[in-house]
């Protein structure tokens, strides 16, 4: 009679290690419960504009159901090389570009080209909530460097330089910035591409948010503008800039060498983008850009009313310059900002995405989402400070 192995592990202990992200535990705690004002979601409130979704019902009908090359069809990688010199201000061939499924894959896809067992990866902080993980996921240590309220959220080259060590490998940059809604200056984004290179660093620059830069007076600059040695890689994505989320396709632009490898990689990991989606971006990349305005500014007018409603209420924050995001400063309520976050949740119908998840420096802070209808907002910022000065209230009794 054969034996039946029973002691099998379940996962692996890296799968094991990896934390699960907590705006994905409120957004679950929440789920299902209609009272509840949702600002924990980073999706846009908007449809996909029709004509996208048009296309992507002809290219169905057209037979566009089959797999593509690795890194995208050349008719998108053409049109996002087009882009990226149109909106982002540097030139690219399309073999430099590499469509995936979503933003996420691309960086993936980088830290996997990238890394090798215990490389250190310069983190901001608060930051990007899935970097860290990703990071650890791969075989890096994630090294954070602090952003600051008070330093207006921007990194400080000196700083950056005094946390490298010789298996610092990478500096990933964020602008505009998920969480804190920063847009880097372009003499910013210039000296920190120098200091990599002073340093012998990649600069992974995720730049997502590139075309919902908020204030008029302010535009996002891309570090691959000021790349001399090819050493940037440019991560972009169509989910919020056209309200493509569920759509799942980004893209990078990479050194050729580079690109080649990351299309390599695309193989064993999801084979290529979905050629329906792609067909979908070419349409939202030559079709009428009218929608795609028309959302930003009505994130612009999100903001300056929710920006009102802090001043009303006497809450802290940053004002946001660009993305549809919002940091709020909880601190003064003396808990955790998960504890605050579980138990705004619990008594007062509001879900928000606690600063744990952005690093050590997020403790203190939490995150609201500014796609939901702006009397939600507003309602849901009042319901954040009522629970900050009760708290407050409590503790000074």
């Amino acid at each position: 009679r054969t034996a039946v192995v029973t002691n099998l592990d379940p996962v692996s202990v890296r799968a094991l290690g990896m934390k699960r992200s907590a705006i994905r535990t409120v957004f679950d705690a929440a789920e299902g419960r209609s009272e509840v004002i949702r600002l924990e979601i980073g999706e846009p409130s908007f449809p996909t504009p029709p004509h996208i979704v048009e296309a992507a019902l002809r290219a169905a009908r057209d037979g566009f159901t089959r797999y593509t090359a690795n890194g995208g069809l050349p008719s998108l990688r053409k049109l996002l090389a087009e882009k990226v010199e149109r909106i982002d201000g540097y030139s690219a061939s399309p073999d430099q570009v590499v469509a995936t499924p979503g933003g996420m894959n691309a960086l993936f896809s980088i830290y996997l080209a990238l890394l090798n067992e215990g490389d250190e990866v310069l983190l901001p902080s608060p930051g990007f909530p899935n970097m860290d993980e990703t990071v650890k996921l791969l075989g890096g240590v994630p090294v954070f460097y602090p952003l600051t309220l008070e330093g207006g959220y921007l990194p400080i080259p000196a700083e950056l330089d005094r946390l490298v060590t010789d298996r610092t490998r990478i500096l990933f940059i964020n602008t505009p910035g998920n969480p804190t809604g920063t847009v880097f200056p372009g003499a910013l984004v210039k000296e920190l591409v120098e200091f990599a290179r002073r340093r012998g660093l990649w600069v992974i620059a995720d730049e997502v948010y590139d075309q919902l830069v908020l204030d008029d007076d302010r535009e996002h600059v891309s570090a691959a503008r000021f790349d001399r040695d090819n050493r940037v890689i440019s991560v972009y994505s169509f989910s919020k800039v056209y309200a493509m989320t569920g759509w799942r396709l980004g893209y990078c632009v990479a050194p050729k060498p580079l690109a080649e490898t990351l299309r390599k990689l695309q193989e064993p990991q999801v084979s290529c983008p979905s050629a329906i989606s792609q067909k979908a971006a070419e349409a939202a990349l030559t079709g009428p850009q009218d929608a795609r305005e028309a959302m930003r500014h009505a994130y612009q007018e999100r903001r300056d009313r929710a920006w009102e409603v802090m001043r009303d209420v006497d809450l802290n924050g940053f004002r946001t310059q660009g993305t549809f995001y919002m940091l709020i400063d909880v601190a003064p309520a003396g808990v955790s900002s998960m504890d605050f976050t579980l138990r705004l949740l619990a008594e007062s119908a509001v879900s928000v995405a606690p600063g744990e998840v952005f690093g050590p420096m997020g403790q203190g802070l939490v995150r609201i989402s500014l796609a939901n209808e702006p009397a939600l907002t507003a309602e849901g910022i009042r319901r954040i400070a009522a629970a900050v000065h009760s708290a407050g209230s409590r503790r000074t009794a």
